[in-house]
């Protein structure tokens, strides 16, 4: 059976095209999924998390937060380093992500994630962590260490979104009900053919498939609909609350870790022609970036896309273990 094999092997054995639940139930994890439930905004919700011990603890814990088309799961190449240098992880699914709660009604901001996030690090005792954070999990990052400073240690930023404002930039506001008509015509090979270009630099390999059917799984599901809409809601709050203007407050070492050729703008595909060319230059947002956090260390990588911890996660983890190591308290 599915559940008695490795994780690696259960994905590998999965069916090709498989549909999941709402909280995309039939998908296993690399590790166990424990539950925080909490109250917000008048609905009780929960944020599934991994809490990974090291065999040999090192005393700190890195928070990961994962990105838009991204869960929990995606980070378990991390993981494994991280916790094989001694670090405590936990990896939680954000509320309208994965495992977690997909409400009905939700005011979607940053402000709230992070709120979110701190409360389950409280219930399970981490008083003081790294935060690592990729694509929108970067844009939370941020937030989260300007609502927390005294309990966050150090950021690691793998290519952040919202280093830009794209709405200033010119790109046209879609609006909820836009970015929900948006979602629920994706698919497999829509996901599989943007995550090539942005997030691999157009070459793909096995072991990314999982993450497409991972989307899409939820998207043939019976919640298609209500995955879809908090999709929409995630969508609008990442156009509307860009980070940039605040990277100047950032008061704890930043690592920047960022494949250069990425080229990742919410909404670009609807902005005029003229202007797409000029969103998304990881090749200048990342040392913009560097010049305006006050702590910052950038690391570049000039052969890869948005998501360099899974194009080449040796590379990428030797220089994140080496910039915590520096960040050392």
């Amino acid at each position: 059976m599915l559940a008695a094999l490795p994780w690696a092997a259960a994905q590998e054995a999965a069916p090709k095209e498989p549909s999941y639940g709402p909280e995309l139930e039939g998908f296993d994890y690399p590790y166990p999924v424990q539950q925080y439930r909490f109250t917000s905004q008048g609905e009780q919700l929960h944020m599934a998390y991994m809490d990974v011990k090291p065999a040999r603890p090192n005393g700190r814990t890195v928070v990961l937060l994962h990105g838009k088309n991204f869960c929990a799961a995606t980070w378990k190449g991390s993981i494994d380093a991280l916790s094989a240098a001694g670090y405590r992880v936990v990896a939680p699914d954000q509320v309208g992500f994965c495992k977690s709660s997909k409400p009905q009604h939700y005011q979607y901001t940053f402000q709230q994630l992070a709120a979110n996030t701190h409360g389950l690090l409280e219930s399970i005792g981490v008083k003081r962590a790294t935060v690592l954070g990729h694509s929108t999990g970067g844009m939370l990052a941020v937030r989260y260490g300007l609502l927390y400073p005294e309990q966050t240690e150090q950021l690691a930023l793998a290519n952040p979104i919202g280093l830009e404002d794209w709405k200033a930039l010119g790109v046209p506001s879609l609006g909820v009900d836009k970015w929900f008509e948006r979602e629920l015509a994706t698919n497999a090979d829509k996901i599989r053919a943007y995550e090539k270009s942005t997030y691999y630099v157009n070459v793909w390999k096995p072991e990314y498939e999982p993450w497409v059917q991972m989307l899409a799984g939820m998207n043939r599901g019976p919640g298609k609909r209500l995955v879809a809409w908090n999709s929409a809601l995630l969508y609008d709050m990442i156009y509307t609350q860009p980070v940039v203007y605040e990277l100047p407050l950032l008061k704890m070492p930043v690592l920047l870790l960022i494949g250069t050729k990425d080229t990742t703008a919410i909404g670009k595909d609807a902005a005029p022609a003229d202007i797409r060319p000029k969103l998304g230059n990881y090749a200048e947002l990342g040392k913009r970036a560097a010049k305006a956090i006050p702590q910052a260390t950038l690391v570049e990588f000039d052969d890869m896309g948005h998501a360099p911890q899974m194009q080449d996660p040796k590379r990428f983890h030797d220089a994140l273990l080496k910039g915590l190591q520096a960040a050392k308290p």
